[in-house]
């Protein structure tokens, strides 16, 4: 059984007495440490390799979204606040989820499956082989959802939507929603046949049919183009 390693941050020892008590109910999971603040947890975070994140937001110090911020390689991070005003901006930062205290451990448990397959499915490969179409090399995208992998070749990809934690391949024959990260994808897929046109949309350049204003006609789907990613586009096109 595949093992996750945790580390806990919050500056409550009641609420790091609860969370270490439900990390070890569950047989995959692994306590690595636990902190009562940031400063205590950086030396740790900068010399071990953690699979999931469970930290407070609000800490003296240094906040839990301040050290999302700050580290390069970051795990699956939950969130786990008092506070649900806070959830838009860790969403934003593509917490794996945010659990508002007090957390039952029937919650904790459905976040830590849904984090634990991200991870599962992130660990598989995006399998793109990029190159001229020409030769005799496939050109597709290998995606793991609802316990398949489908084979999609990139020709047939029209665009990718960004939700949350999750994406949808929209394709000639179907659509496809997984556990991805858009900003993974958008450096991983060929830059001469896929653009990013705004946070949540990514496109196939061949299928763009016109750009106005304020968005991309993309094989019959009006996408919305970000400020941030116009001259991106118009260099394409």
């Amino acid at each position: 059984m595949k093992r996750y390693k945790v580390l806990i941050i919050d500056d409550e020892l009641l609420a790091r007495t609860l969370l270490t008590d439900y990390v070890e109910k569950i047989p995959q999971l692994t306590l690595v440490e636990s902190c009562e603040n940031v400063p205590q947890a950086l030396p740790f975070l900068q010399q071990h390799d953690i699979d999931i994140l469970l930290t407070d937001i609000e800490m003296p110090d240094m906040t839990g979204i301040e050290l999302v911020k700050t580290i390069d390689k970051l795990p699956a991070v939950i969130f786990t606040t008092a506070y649900s005003e806070y959830a838009v901006e860790g969403f934003e930062l593509n917490a794996a989820d945010y659990l508002i205290k007090p957390i039952s451990f029937p919650r904790f448990v459905q976040a830590i499956n849904k984090v634990t397959q991200s991870i599962d499915i992130q660990s598989i490969p995006v399998m793109i082989l990029k190159g001229d179409l020409s030769v005799e090399q496939k050109n597709y995208i290998s995606i793991k959802a609802d316990y398949k992998i489908y084979k999609v070749n990139l020709d047939d990809l029209i665009y990718i939507e960004g939700q949350s934690e999750y994406v949808t391949f929209h394709t000639t024959t179907r659509n496809i929603t997984a556990y991805y990260a858009l900003k993974k994808l958008e450096i991983e897929l060929p830059e001469q046949l896929f653009v990013r046109v705004h946070k949540s949309y990514i496109v196939s350049i061949k299928r763009i049919e016109y750009v106005d204003a304020t968005q991309v006609m993309v094989a019959g789907n009006k996408i919305p183009i970000g400020g941030n990613y116009r001259e991106n586009i118009m260099k394409y096109l």
